[in-house]
């Protein structure tokens, strides 16, 4: 089976024609209960199913048709429930391997703290082997975070060591979770181990202040991720019309980062569920306003994301990894 180039959902390898209007970082569900106590048990699928897909089909209504699902590992990640729910939408889904290291490692697996770079990375290939947790879903990309404060810890480090040797055995993208933090840290550490910088999302870049650090990191060839749109959307067409400006808007990536059933709340949380249809009814219209073309926009929603998670090793020239 060739798959270099195409997309890994949870139903299998897709090519890109088929994958059409995608949101890069969104969630279905989250558990914030730490690594020690999160577990499948804690909710019931079918009242998940009962709350998220009213809202992914209000989304598919507006024309999206892929969805990467950005839990990782030991916060709710469940690549079973994502399959079930795309075999009743129609929407495709990605999946992850990978682990989150924000928080100084609360939501690490105690093996995390103590093996290292390259046995967590064995681990993530595995599942890229193998299927993750013997479901046979493939991961889609590899989702990690950094705590945002300060340099890079030693434990921030390893697991971004991990991730590139993950990267460099799978051809799957580096997403992870920055936000206004160590963004060109990480990016030194990818390098040094011989991964190009286009292999690399910066999540949350909304979260910076300074414009000219996005500017420096698509520069540079990382993905800039603005995936915190909501209401009112007129910081995020400013983020995006500096991009323009810039001339890079083909290394950004728009999303909400909604959703977010907990199973810790009554019905998941159900009444403050974050649905994912801002995008659609009012940034698009917005970007039109201020002189968005079509070309530009299918750029950022069906071009650019297809091409930040398309899978294919992406090593510098002078790696001999």
């Amino acid at each position: 089976m060739c798959i270099e180039g195409k997309i890994m959902t949870v139903q299998g390898p897709m090519s890109a024609d088929e994958l059409g209007t995608i949101l890069p970082h969104e969630h279905v569900l989250v558990d914030f209960a730490g690594a020690e106590n999160v577990s499948q048990d804690r909710y019931d699928v079918d009242e998940v199913i009962k709350v998220v897909k009213p809202h992914l089909e209000r989304a598919q209504q507006l024309g999206m048709k892929t969805m990467v699902e950005c839990t990782p590992a030991y916060i709710g990640k469940d690549p079973l429930l994502l399959k079930r729910l795309s075999e009743e939408t129609g929407i495709f889904f990605l999946t992850n391997t990978g682990y989150y290291g924000n928080r100084n490692g609360f939501f690490l697996p105690t093996h995390a703290f103590i093996e290292t770079a390259d046995q967590l990375a064995e681990r993530w290939v595995r599942d890229w082997e193998e299927g993750i947790d013997g479901t046979g879903i493939r991961p889609g990309f590899i989702k990690t975070a950094v705590n945002p404060e300060g340099p890079l810890s030693a434990l921030d480090r390893k697991l971004m060591q991990a991730c590139a040797r993950t990267h460099m055995k799978t051809g799957l993208t580096i997403v992870c979770h920055t936000k206004n933090g160590p963004v060109f840290e990480i990016l030194e550490e990818l390098t040094r181990e011989g991964v190009d910088p286009t292999a690399f999302v910066w999540v949350h870049a909304s979260g910076e202040p300074d414009p000219r650090r996005h500017v420096a990191a698509a520069e540079l060839g990382a993905w800039v991720s603005f995936d915190w749109v909501s209401l009112p959307v007129d910081k995020d067409v400013a983020l995006l019309a500096n991009m323009k400006a810039a001339g890079l808007l083909d290394n950004v990536l728009i999303s909400h980062d909604a959703g977010w059933f907990d199973p810790a709340k009554p019905q998941g949380g159900s009444a403050d569920y974050k649905g994912y249809t801002v995008v659609f009814e009012h940034l698009v219209p917005a970007l039109q306003k201020q002189g968005f073309s079509g070309t530009e926009i299918a750029q950022l929603t069906v071009l650019n994301p297809v091409k930040a998670f398309s899978i294919g090793v992406r090593s510098l020239p002078q790696s001999g990894r």
